[in-house]
Protein backbone atom coordinates (compact mmCIF):
# COMPACT_ATOMS: atom_id res chain seq x y z
CA UNK A 1 0.00 0.00 0.00
CA UNK A 2 2.77 2.43 0.95
CA UNK A 3 4.62 1.55 -2.24
CA UNK A 4 1.49 2.26 -4.25
CA UNK A 5 1.04 5.65 -2.58
CA UNK A 6 4.68 6.46 -3.26
CA UNK A 7 4.22 5.71 -6.97
CA UNK A 8 1.12 7.93 -7.09
CA UNK A 9 2.99 10.72 -5.31
CA UNK A 10 5.89 10.51 -7.74
CA UNK A 11 3.49 10.56 -10.69
CA UNK A 12 1.76 13.69 -9.34
CA UNK A 13 5.11 15.31 -8.71
CA UNK A 14 6.16 14.72 -12.30
CA UNK A 15 2.87 16.13 -13.62
CA UNK A 16 3.55 19.36 -11.71
CA UNK A 17 7.30 19.55 -12.22
CA UNK A 18 7.54 18.96 -15.96
CA UNK A 19 5.13 21.73 -17.01
CA UNK A 20 6.86 24.08 -14.57
CA UNK A 21 10.22 23.32 -16.14
CA UNK A 22 8.68 23.97 -19.58
CA UNK A 23 7.43 27.37 -18.49
CA UNK A 24 10.83 28.31 -17.07
CA UNK A 25 12.60 27.21 -20.25
CA UNK A 26 10.12 29.11 -22.41
CA UNK A 27 10.55 32.26 -20.35
CA UNK A 28 14.31 32.01 -20.57
CA UNK A 29 14.09 31.70 -24.36
CA UNK A 30 11.81 34.75 -24.56
CA UNK A 31 13.94 36.94 -22.40
CA UNK A 32 17.21 35.92 -24.04
CA UNK A 33 20.64 35.80 -22.46
CA UNK A 34 21.29 38.28 -19.66
CA UNK A 35 24.30 39.17 -17.63
CA UNK A 36 24.54 37.53 -14.16
CA UNK A 37 24.03 40.94 -12.54
CA UNK A 38 20.78 41.32 -14.51
CA UNK A 39 19.41 37.89 -13.64
CA UNK A 40 15.79 37.88 -12.53
CA UNK A 41 14.41 35.23 -10.12
CA UNK A 42 12.44 32.54 -11.98
CA UNK A 43 9.28 33.27 -9.97
CA UNK A 44 9.32 36.85 -11.26
CA UNK A 45 10.02 35.63 -14.78
CA UNK A 46 6.94 33.42 -14.65
CA UNK A 47 4.87 36.35 -13.37
CA UNK A 48 6.18 38.60 -16.12
CA UNK A 49 5.37 36.03 -18.79
CA UNK A 50 1.75 36.02 -17.64
CA UNK A 51 1.66 39.80 -18.07
CA UNK A 52 2.97 39.73 -21.64
CA UNK A 53 0.50 40.89 -24.29
CA UNK A 54 0.61 40.66 -28.06
CA UNK A 55 0.31 44.19 -29.43
CA UNK A 56 0.18 42.89 -33.02
CA UNK A 57 -2.96 40.85 -32.40
CA UNK A 58 -4.95 42.56 -29.67
CA UNK A 59 -8.59 41.49 -29.35
CA UNK A 60 -11.38 43.99 -28.70
CA UNK A 61 -11.65 42.79 -25.10
CA UNK A 62 -7.90 43.19 -24.57
CA UNK A 63 -7.91 46.65 -26.15
CA UNK A 64 -10.70 47.82 -23.83
CA UNK A 65 -8.90 46.37 -20.81
CA UNK A 66 -5.67 48.10 -21.85
CA UNK A 67 -7.62 51.34 -22.24
CA UNK A 68 -8.95 50.98 -18.70
CA UNK A 69 -5.42 50.58 -17.37
CA UNK A 70 -4.22 53.61 -19.34
CA UNK A 71 -7.14 55.63 -17.99
CA UNK A 72 -6.37 54.55 -14.43
CA UNK A 73 -2.70 55.51 -14.86
CA UNK A 74 -3.67 58.91 -16.28
CA UNK A 75 -5.88 59.63 -13.27
CA UNK A 76 -3.51 58.26 -10.62
CA UNK A 77 -0.48 60.09 -12.05
CA UNK A 78 -2.19 63.46 -11.70
CA UNK A 79 -1.64 64.29 -15.38
CA UNK A 80 -5.33 65.00 -15.72
CA UNK A 81 -8.00 66.04 -13.23
CA UNK A 82 -11.59 65.11 -13.94
CA UNK A 83 -14.33 67.70 -13.67
CA UNK A 84 -16.65 66.08 -11.16
CA UNK A 85 -19.90 67.80 -12.12
CA UNK A 86 -22.29 64.97 -12.98
CA UNK A 87 -24.44 67.10 -15.25
CA UNK A 88 -21.41 68.10 -17.35
CA UNK A 89 -20.29 64.48 -17.69
CA UNK A 90 -23.83 63.42 -18.59
CA UNK A 91 -24.03 66.14 -21.25
CA UNK A 92 -20.75 65.12 -22.90
CA UNK A 93 -21.69 61.45 -22.64
CA UNK A 94 -25.05 62.10 -24.31
CA UNK A 95 -23.35 63.78 -27.28
CA UNK A 96 -20.65 61.11 -27.40
CA UNK A 97 -23.00 58.13 -27.34
CA UNK A 98 -25.14 59.71 -30.05
CA UNK A 99 -22.02 59.99 -32.23
CA UNK A 100 -20.87 56.45 -31.39
CA UNK A 101 -24.10 55.02 -32.81
CA UNK A 102 -23.30 56.76 -36.11
CA UNK A 103 -19.60 55.83 -36.11
CA UNK A 104 -18.06 52.87 -37.97
CA UNK A 105 -17.06 51.30 -34.67
CA UNK A 106 -19.80 51.00 -32.10
CA UNK A 107 -18.99 47.46 -30.96
CA UNK A 108 -16.99 48.51 -27.90
CA UNK A 109 -18.04 50.54 -24.82
CA UNK A 110 -17.07 54.22 -24.91
CA UNK A 111 -16.22 56.32 -21.86
CA UNK A 112 -16.46 60.10 -22.21
CA UNK A 113 -14.84 62.21 -19.49
CA UNK A 114 -14.60 65.93 -18.83
CA UNK A 115 -11.14 67.17 -17.82
CA UNK A 116 -10.94 70.22 -15.55
CA UNK A 117 -8.48 72.25 -17.59
CA UNK A 118 -8.89 75.69 -19.21
CA UNK A 119 -6.60 74.83 -22.12
CA UNK A 120 -8.30 73.99 -25.40
CA UNK A 121 -7.64 70.30 -25.83
CA UNK A 122 -9.17 66.88 -26.37
CA UNK A 123 -7.65 63.46 -26.87
CA UNK A 124 -8.54 59.78 -26.96
CA UNK A 125 -6.88 56.54 -25.97
CA UNK A 126 -7.56 53.03 -27.17
CA UNK A 127 -10.49 51.03 -25.90
CA UNK A 128 -13.05 53.80 -26.21
CA UNK A 129 -11.76 56.43 -23.77
CA UNK A 130 -12.30 60.08 -24.80
CA UNK A 131 -11.24 63.17 -22.83
CA UNK A 132 -12.66 66.68 -23.37
CA UNK A 133 -11.21 69.72 -21.57
CA UNK A 134 -13.54 72.29 -20.01
CA UNK A 135 -11.51 74.89 -21.91
CA UNK A 136 -12.50 73.32 -25.21
CA UNK A 137 -16.17 73.27 -24.19
CA UNK A 138 -15.93 77.02 -23.53
CA UNK A 139 -14.15 77.66 -26.84
CA UNK A 140 -17.01 76.13 -28.85
CA UNK A 141 -19.83 78.47 -29.92
CA UNK A 142 -22.42 75.74 -30.20
CA UNK A 143 -23.05 72.04 -29.63
CA UNK A 144 -22.28 71.12 -33.23
CA UNK A 145 -18.74 72.53 -32.90
CA UNK A 146 -18.24 70.59 -29.67
CA UNK A 147 -19.66 67.46 -31.29
CA UNK A 148 -17.23 67.85 -34.22
CA UNK A 149 -14.27 67.50 -31.85
CA UNK A 150 -15.80 64.51 -30.05
CA UNK A 151 -16.53 62.87 -33.43
CA UNK A 152 -12.90 63.43 -34.44
CA UNK A 153 -11.66 61.66 -31.29
CA UNK A 154 -14.11 58.80 -31.79
CA UNK A 155 -12.71 58.49 -35.31
CA UNK A 156 -9.20 57.97 -33.89
CA UNK A 157 -10.57 55.08 -31.82
CA UNK A 158 -12.55 53.69 -34.74
CA UNK A 159 -9.42 53.53 -36.90
CA UNK A 160 -7.27 52.28 -33.97
CA UNK A 161 -4.74 55.10 -34.39
CA UNK A 162 -3.56 54.96 -30.75
CA UNK A 163 -2.99 51.22 -31.00
CA UNK A 164 -1.05 51.58 -34.26
CA UNK A 165 1.05 54.38 -32.79
CA UNK A 166 1.78 52.31 -29.68
CA UNK A 167 2.84 49.34 -31.79
CA UNK A 168 5.17 51.48 -33.93
CA UNK A 169 6.74 53.11 -30.86
CA UNK A 170 7.33 49.81 -29.07
CA UNK A 171 8.94 48.28 -32.16
CA UNK A 172 11.09 51.38 -32.79
CA UNK A 173 12.35 51.31 -29.21
CA UNK A 174 12.94 47.56 -29.29
CA UNK A 175 10.48 46.93 -26.47
CA UNK A 176 8.33 44.39 -28.30
CA UNK A 177 9.51 40.82 -28.91
CA UNK A 178 8.08 37.67 -30.46
CA UNK A 179 6.54 36.93 -27.06
CA UNK A 180 4.85 40.34 -26.94
CA UNK A 181 5.45 43.24 -24.60
CA UNK A 182 5.25 43.68 -20.85
CA UNK A 183 1.77 45.02 -20.08
CA UNK A 184 3.04 47.70 -17.68
CA UNK A 185 5.51 48.98 -20.28
CA UNK A 186 2.75 49.20 -22.88
CA UNK A 187 0.59 51.22 -20.47
CA UNK A 188 3.42 53.65 -19.64
CA UNK A 189 4.24 54.27 -23.31
CA UNK A 190 0.54 54.67 -24.19
CA UNK A 191 0.08 57.29 -21.46
CA UNK A 192 3.05 59.25 -22.81
CA UNK A 193 1.69 59.05 -26.36
CA UNK A 194 -1.77 60.19 -25.29
CA UNK A 195 -0.45 63.23 -23.45
CA UNK A 196 2.50 64.45 -25.48
CA UNK A 197 2.82 62.82 -28.88
CA UNK A 198 0.81 64.16 -31.87
CA UNK A 199 -0.73 61.71 -34.28
CA UNK A 200 0.69 61.53 -37.79
CA UNK A 201 -0.70 63.89 -40.43
CA UNK A 202 -2.18 60.89 -42.24
CA UNK A 203 -3.97 59.78 -39.05
CA UNK A 204 -5.39 63.29 -38.64
CA UNK A 205 -6.71 63.36 -42.21
CA UNK A 206 -8.31 59.95 -41.68
CA UNK A 207 -9.89 61.10 -38.41
CA UNK A 208 -11.17 64.25 -40.12
CA UNK A 209 -12.84 62.15 -42.83
CA UNK A 210 -14.42 59.64 -40.44
CA UNK A 211 -15.31 62.35 -37.91
CA UNK A 212 -17.12 64.56 -40.45
CA UNK A 213 -19.04 61.56 -41.83
CA UNK A 214 -20.00 60.54 -38.28
CA UNK A 215 -21.08 64.08 -37.46
CA UNK A 216 -23.49 64.15 -40.41
CA UNK A 217 -24.87 60.66 -39.80
CA UNK A 218 -25.56 61.61 -36.17
CA UNK A 219 -27.67 64.55 -37.37
CA UNK A 220 -25.29 67.43 -36.63
CA UNK A 221 -24.40 70.20 -39.09
CA UNK A 222 -21.07 69.16 -40.61
CA UNK A 223 -19.74 72.64 -41.35
CA UNK A 224 -19.34 73.22 -37.61
CA UNK A 225 -16.10 71.22 -37.85
CA UNK A 226 -14.73 73.88 -40.22
CA UNK A 227 -15.90 76.92 -38.25
CA UNK A 228 -14.39 75.57 -35.03
CA UNK A 229 -11.03 74.85 -36.63
CA UNK A 230 -10.91 78.23 -38.39
CA UNK A 231 -11.71 80.04 -35.16
CA UNK A 232 -8.88 78.32 -33.28
CA UNK A 233 -6.36 79.14 -36.01
CA UNK A 234 -7.17 82.84 -35.69
CA UNK A 235 -6.17 82.93 -32.00
CA UNK A 236 -3.00 84.87 -31.17
CA UNK A 237 -1.38 81.85 -29.51
CA UNK A 238 -2.07 78.38 -30.93
CA UNK A 239 -4.11 76.30 -28.45
CA UNK A 240 -2.82 72.94 -27.28
CA UNK A 241 -5.58 71.30 -29.31
CA UNK A 242 -3.74 72.32 -32.47
CA UNK A 243 -0.30 71.41 -31.16
CA UNK A 244 -1.40 67.82 -30.57
CA UNK A 245 -3.66 67.75 -33.63
CA UNK A 246 -1.73 69.53 -36.41
CA UNK A 247 -4.03 71.82 -38.37
CA UNK A 248 -3.00 73.72 -41.50
CA UNK A 249 -4.80 75.60 -44.25
CA UNK A 250 -4.30 72.52 -46.42
CA UNK A 251 -6.01 70.34 -43.85
CA UNK A 252 -8.98 72.71 -43.56
CA UNK A 253 -9.22 72.85 -47.35
CA UNK A 254 -9.42 69.07 -47.45
CA UNK A 255 -12.03 69.05 -44.68
CA UNK A 256 -14.24 71.33 -46.81
CA UNK A 257 -14.10 68.78 -49.60
CA UNK A 258 -15.17 66.04 -47.18
CA UNK A 259 -18.41 67.80 -46.27
CA UNK A 260 -21.65 66.64 -47.83
CA UNK A 261 -23.46 69.81 -49.02
CA UNK A 262 -26.73 68.24 -47.87
CA UNK A 263 -25.49 68.16 -44.27
CA UNK A 264 -23.26 71.25 -44.26
CA UNK A 265 -25.68 73.55 -42.43
CA UNK A 266 -28.68 71.24 -42.30
CA UNK A 267 -28.54 69.61 -38.89
CA UNK A 268 -28.66 70.02 -35.13
CA UNK A 269 -26.43 71.95 -32.79
CA UNK A 270 -26.19 75.38 -34.42
CA UNK A 271 -28.15 77.28 -31.76
CA UNK A 272 -25.41 79.40 -30.15
CA UNK A 273 -27.70 80.94 -27.52
CA UNK A 274 -29.03 77.60 -26.33
CA UNK A 275 -25.49 76.24 -26.02
CA UNK A 276 -24.38 79.21 -23.92
CA UNK A 277 -27.32 78.66 -21.54
CA UNK A 278 -26.29 75.01 -21.13
CA UNK A 279 -22.64 75.94 -20.71
CA UNK A 280 -23.37 78.58 -18.05
CA UNK A 281 -25.21 75.94 -16.08
CA UNK A 282 -22.51 73.26 -16.43
CA UNK A 283 -19.42 75.44 -16.14
CA UNK A 284 -20.41 78.41 -13.90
Amino acid sequence: MLKKLSLISQSSYRRILYPLISVIVAVSLWTGTVLPSQAIPWRELIFRSIQMISISNLSKTQEVELGKQINQQLLESGNIKLYRDRAAKKYIDRIGQRLVLASPRSDIPYTFQVVEDDSINAFATMGGFVYINTGLMKAADNEAELASVIAHEIAHIADRHALKQLRQTLLAQGLATAAGVDNSVAVQIAVELALRRPKSRQAEFEADQIGIETLGKAGYAQYAAITFMQKLLKKSSPPSFLSTHPATSTRISQMKQMINPEFAYNGDGLDDRRYQVILNRLLP
